[in-house]
């Protein structure tokens, strides 16, 4: 996004958005995760600790989330850097 013809509140403003945007981005991600790994994972409330199986798979399933997350992220950046690169020529 080109910033260039606002102004210095403007800018500061878009940017304030922007952060806001990513920051509630961020939580829903985490929470999606923390809901995800907790449903699929933890199902023995006789203790309040996790038993070692829990465990393992809640690291199993934040570990596969966050690489996916990652994958989609790298392919989203290819996928904005062609369309860019199209639409400068």
């Amino acid at each position: 996004m080109d910033f260039s013809t606002m102004n210095a509140a403007e800018q500061a403003h878009m940017t304030k958005i922007i952060e806001k945007k990513q920051m509630q981005d961020f939580l829903r991600m985490y929470s999606n995760l923390v809901e995800r790994c907790f449903n699929s994972c933890c199902n023995d409330f006789t203790s309040k600790a996790l038993s070692s199986k829990e465990e393992q798979c809640v690291l199993n399933c934040t570990d596969k989330f966050l690489k996916h997350s990652e994958r989609v992220g790298a392919r989203f950046a290819e996928q904005n850097a062609d369309a860019m690169g199209a639409g400068s020529k």
